[in-house]
């Protein structure tokens, strides 16, 4: 990840704390899929190159979450 850009730091700090929040709340309920999403959320700025990377990675995440859910 790139330090010295602002925008992807940031966008670094609310994608792990929106993975943060899913990671607790699936501990809590005892749900797997909302704990897999916020360890997904967690890990993913750690890798991204670029804030389309991480941001598309999240939406992409957020859409199988949601299927998963709705389906199940």
């Amino acid at each position: 990840m790139d330090l010295d850009n602002p925008s992807l730091l940031l966008s670094a700090v609310f994608v792990s704390a929106f993975g943060m929040g899913f990671f607790l709340y699936g501990k809590k309920t005892q749900d797997l899929w909302s704990l897999l999403y916020g360890v997904l959320l967690l890990v993913v700025p750690f890798f991204a190159d670029s804030m389309l990377v991480m941001w598309g990675a999240a939406g992409v995440g957020l859409v199988l979450f949601y299927l998963i859910k709705r389906g199940g």
